[in-house]
């Protein structure tokens, strides 16, 4: 299970995480964020971690701009944007760069329950879903949803699973790992849990979270 940290904001901090090796770390572009990146660079750090850009109904040429400027290997799409737009954001970047694969992650947003039929036009466009849970902001509520409704996800595409996951829900998430639920789960993602204060991440609770054994299905059955 991969691991995603999202909504880096400060120097010093962006290094503290990127020392735990995380598999990908999410830099949110998003004025109305207590998270948005706002400074000119992000500091030298490994590049196993894919560096992921995060945003809400942002034009492609911003996009774009934003992926050369931070070297960007992923993207985070989190507000309203249509099957179109991910596949013209595909090609607007393999055009620009030849040699190079962007991996795009489409978010959505879950209350009570979901009709996953929506999904089916951003199969062949997006590379993973991202299921977070539903409140008043595009992401950063802090609070999850029911991960049972997940039971009845119809698709093979991988996804991420994210939305106000912490410490507290290490044996939640367990129990869901050992599910069929989790099947085609690829990655967590944690984000407002793991702060001081927004955008600031306790380095101590992500090692404590990333060093913890998750028992999948197979691993209960060979025990």
């Amino acid at each position: 299970m991969k691991l995603k940290v999202c909504g880096m904001k400060y120097q010093d901090n962006i290094k503290a995480v990127a020392a735990l090796q995380p598999d990908y770390l999410g830099f949110i572009f998003y004025e109305k964020s207590a998270r948005n990146f706002d400074i000119d660079s992000i500091p030298n750090i490994s590049e196993a971690i894919i560096k992921t850009g995060v945003f809400v109904n942002e034009t492609i040429d911003n996009i774009m701009d934003n992926i050369s400027k931070f070297k960007f290997k992923a993207v985070q799409l989190h507000g309203n944007e249509s099957p179109e737009f991910c596949r013209e954001l595909k090609e607007v970047f393999k055009t620009n760069n030849p040699n190079k694969t962007l991996e795009i992650i489409k978010v959505f947003s879950i209350k009570n329950d979901f009709n996953f039929e929506g999904l089916k036009p951003y199969e062949v466009v997006c590379d993973y879903f991202l299921f977070d849970t539903k409140g008043p902001l595009p992401g950063g509520n802090g609070y999850t949803f029911d991960w049972n409704i997940l039971k009845s996800y119809p698709s093979t595409k991988p996804f991420f699973l994210s939305g106000g996951i912490g410490l507290e829900e290490v044996e939640k998430l367990n129990e869901f790992i050992q599910s069929e639920a989790s099947k085609y789960c690829y990655a967590i993602d944690v984000n407002s849990q793991f702060e001081d204060a927004p955008g600031l991440k306790n380095s101590d609770k992500l090692k404590a979270f990333k060093t913890h054994k998750f028992l999948s299905a197979q691993d209960v059955q060979k025990s």
